[in-house]
């Protein structure tokens, strides 16, 4: 029986890979709040791309297409979890974390996990990942309008629940 030989690899998808993953990952957990569900995303999220390499190499911005796949699998997945809210980091614990605001911190992470997704997303790719308005709508393949009112929104109930806490902090 003849072997054939092991399938080759673009070296700019292995490229692109050692490049942005971490990034990707990292936007992934602040999405879908759970380390695990992140790295099956990310994993999801490349494999798509790299069936079609080719097309996504030629784009100006390979990187926000990806993210847009990324934004997409998180939706399908938060909609299989159900509507309620996602803990953030619920299998790992909070992180030590050698700064005194360390409260506010994992008060943020908190509110932020009790966000519908559409709203975390925006939050997390604009000032997580700083995107513009217009890549933020890209990638999640929204207009622009959208993300302003889903910011808008987002950053309103951020701000009110981070007054109760401070409110019960200082009580």
């Amino acid at each position: 029986m003849k072997r054939r030989p092991p399938p080759t690899v673009d070296p700019g998808f292995v490229e692109f890979v050692a490049a942005r993953s971490a990034a990707l990952f990292r936007t992934a957990v602040l999405i879908v709040g759970d380390r695990h569900a992140a790295e099956d995303l990310v994993q999801g999220a490349l494999e798509r791309a790299y069936r079609h390499w080719d097309r996504v190499a030629a784009m100006d911005a390979p990187e926000a297409y990806v993210r847009r796949i990324l934004a997409n699998l998180a939706a399908d997945h938060h909609r299989r979890r159900g509507r309620g809210a996602l803990p953030l980091m619920e299998h790992d614990g909070a992180a030590p974390d050698a700064y005194p605001d360390v409260d506010e911190h994992d008060a943020v992470i908190r509110i932020l996990s009790q966000l519908p997704p559409r709203m975390r997303a925006v939050l997390v790719l604009r000032y997580y990942d700083d995107l513009t308005e217009a890549q933020i709508a890209e990638a999640l393949g929204i207009s622009v309008g959208t993300v302003k009112s889903q910011a808008a929104r987002a950053l309103a109930k951020l701000r009110e629940a981070m007054a109760a806490h401070e409110e019960e902090r200082t009580a």
